[in-house]
């Protein structure tokens, strides 16, 4: 009785990134030979279905066996069963930490628990991405909330020290893992038109200046808890919008600045007390966990959706905010 087996032996361990690819997207041995031989890899090779099929299997067992390695990339460096060089090892690591906006989006600020894992059937219906690949996705998602969720020190230079990730890579799984801890509210039907990257840019901003870290650089979930003593400091400013010569002064002070220098003054003008109530309620609940969640949708409701239907632009809003706070710094209470 005749056996054939396919031997292959070698020194650097060959990995085509095209397959790399589709191993990461979840394709089949069987649907990923296809995809090569569409794309015109046998005229290139002038290699038989079977010399293919038995290729791309090869590669997805190694791609298997280095997984475990992947899931602590600074193994990768250290072991020994795989000669890869140096600057591959940065391409494996950096697309297997890769994940797709829209899968992301679906899970931005929900709980990383099996609660959501169950999920993951209907977001991949959803967005087209598959099964395997929302599991790999989501599990990476929770690695690194699990091991950066206890360290010291700035939140994204954990994540890159810890999963060699690139600088952006790295801010944005900063942004997941903000989102997740706070469990802020990115479902709705109103904050859709936003992508993660919308998102990913505030994360960064609220990191900066509201979290613990802003003020103490060196304690535990700097980054990621935002600072109790600030959103408790952030009450005072109701005294803006329950004292009517303080909420007039600083109408007066905005709107002085402002003339002549929009094309919605008047709207600006006209609304400017609502506005301003919006803002500093807004402000003055985030001590409650369930506003702090609602932050999001709160701004949209009694802030950007008025502006909008006022037909502000970008630019106005950035002006209106700029004088509302260089303004408020004039008032004699906040001196």
């Amino acid at each position: 009785m005749s056996v054939e087996l396919d031997v292959f032996v070698g020194n650097t361990t060959i990995m085509d990134e095209e397959v790399y690819q589709l191993w990461l997207d979840g394709y089949t041995v069987n649907d990923a030979v296809k995809v090569r031989m569409e794309g015109g890899v046998m005229d290139e090779c002038e290699a038989s279905k079977d010399v293919l099929l038995s290729d791309t299997m090869d590669q997805y067992r190694t791609f298997q066996m280095c997984e475990r390695l992947l899931h602590s990339p600074a193994k990768l460096a250290n072991q020994l069963l795989f000669q890869i060089p140096p600057h591959r090892q940065i391409m494996l690591i950096e697309r297997y930490y890769a994940f797709d906006d829209t899968f992301v989006r679906e899970v931005l600020g929900k709980k990383l628990s099996k609660g959501t894992k169950k999920d993951l059937d209907d977001i991949s219906a959803k967005t087209s991405v598959t099964l395997k690949s929302c599991r790999r996705q989501f599990d990476n998602f929770k690695r690194v909330f699990k091991v950066v969720e206890e360290l010291k020190g700035p939140l994204v230079e954990n994540i890159r020290q810890h999963f060699l990730l690139s600088d952006k890579l790295a801010r944005d799984y900063a942004a997941i893992v903000f989102f997740a801890n706070n469990r802020f509210e990115t479902g709705k039907r109103k904050l859709q038109y936003l992508s993660f990257q919308d998102f990913a840019f505030c994360a960064g901003q609220l990191i900066s200046n509201w979290t613990v870290g802003a003020v103490d650089n060196m304690v535990e979930d700097m980054d990621v808890d935002l600072d109790k003593e600030f959103l408790q400091e952030l009450k005072e400013l109701k005294i803006l919008i329950t004292d009517k010569d303080l909420l007039d002064q600083h109408k007066s002070l905005v709107c002085t600045a402002l003339r002549g220098k929009t094309k919605v003054f008047i709207e600006m003008e006209g609304s400017f007390k609502n506005l301003s109530r919006g803002l500093i309620n807004i402000a003055a609940k985030l001590t409650n966990t369930k506003d702090v969640r609602d932050f999001f949708i709160d701004l949209v409701e009694k802030f950007i959706e008025p502006c909008r239907s006022d037909r502000w632009s970008a630019a106005d809003m950035k002006l209106y905010l700029t004088h509302y706070t260089n303004s408020a710094h004039i008032l004699d209470t906040f001196k």
